[in-house]
């Protein structure tokens, strides 16, 4: 696409910076099924690996993009499962480095109590995801890349938040892409005034900005209150943006582009198992349609196929659909719903 052009003799093409983290679901498969119910009377849970940027950037792999990964992880064997995994997925692994003060991976119990309830329970004091220093940042690493995706979580604590912050501006003197997916999750943030500073000063840089309704009113909180999805828009796009991404839940999502057009999808029916992952899967989807140059009313109808596929999956990881699966699904939405079952 004209409005996002890429460097394509860049060997990696999204850099990842943010959290991974270990998920507990209820164990849910062939041999031995935890049918819905409160997670005091779950018994046996399966182990994947989890956090938004992790599973966005398994996901890209499996659409035949090229991932790297900026992160920190414990210094253990839960540490050495992510890294394993990973790295056996294709995502480049080169960058991800061990916590040296006993900071552990994050831990997420989640919990499925009907098609329509799910909850999540974090563990995630002295989270490891958030030691990345900017020592760790590498200038080199970030130019090999067509661009870099910045998760809003990172910015929640020192010192991950100044580690993000520097690969941003190494970004913007490289001519590398930058990727705002806001990300936002209450439990990692002191208050909310710091929200809106480090939202801001990273969505005013960049390129493409991903977001709810929720996480763009978190992020103009000191710009302007109660903006619309076209107020927001036009400032973005008077900063640096190109791109904008804005998600209304059930109602759908509309993407912005800077030459006055919008663009709209509902979400493809599904019956659901659980209520999150359906993000990480849409950024997948959608992020590896517009690095091959898709249309962007196709980017956003794939974005929305991938996170249908997930919510009604187990896990948020290892069900990531190949680019065959998610067409395949789309194809099968569309002969039992109709050609313009998600297209607004």
């Amino acid at each position: 696409m004209e409005l996002f052009s890429l460097d394509q003799s860049k060997e990696l093409d999204i850099i990842f910076l943010g959290r991974v983290a270990i998920d507990f679901n209820p164990a849910y498969s062939k041999e031995l099924k935890e049918e819905f119910k409160p997670l005091e009377q779950v018994h046996f849970f399966e182990m994947f690996v989890g956090g938004s940027p992790a599973n966005s950037a398994l996901g890209v792999q499996k659409h035949g993009l090229k991932a790297g990964f900026f992160s920190c992880v414990s210094d253990d064997q839960f540490g050495d499962f992510v890294i394993n995994f990973l790295s056996e997925k294709g995502v480049d692994t080169s960058h991800i480095v061990r916590a040296q003060q006993g900071e552990k991976l994050g831990l997420t119990f989640t919990e499925m109590r009907s098609k329509s309830e799910s909850s999540i329970l974090m563990y995630r004091n002295q989270a490891a995801d958030l030691s990345l220093s900017v020592e760790h940042i590498d200038e080199e690493y970030i130019k090999k890349a067509k661009a870099i995706l910045i998760s809003g979580t990172a910015l929640a604590e020192s010192p991950s938040r100044e580690a993000a912050l520097k690969a941003v501006m190494l970004a913007k003197k490289n001519g590398v892409k930058l990727i705002f997916d806001i990300d936002y999750r209450a439990y990692n943030w002191k208050n909310q005034d710091e929200i809106g500073i480090y939202y801001a000063q990273v969505a005013k840089e960049a390129d493409l900005i991903i977001g709810s309704r929720e996480e763009f009113d978190l992020t103009e909180q000191f710009i302007q209150k109660g903006m619309s999805d076209e107020e927001s828009a036009k400032y973005w796009f008077s900063q640096n943006a190109t791109i904008l991404v804005i998600k209304h839940g059930m109602k759908g999502s509309t993407a912005y582009t800077k030459d006055g057009k919008a663009y709209s999808i509902k979400p493809f029916p599904v019956e659901a198992r659980k209520g999150f992952g359906g993000g990480d899967g849409y950024n997948a989807a959608f992020l590896s349609s517009l690095f091959k140059g898709e249309e962007m009313i196709v980017c956003l109808e794939n974005g929305s196929a991938e996170a249908a596929m997930m919510v009604r999956s187990n896990n948020c990881s290892v069900d990531l659909p190949t680019t065959e699966e998610l067409q395949a699904f789309i194809k099968e939405e569309k002969e039992q719903y109709g050609e313009m079952i998600a297209r607004v």
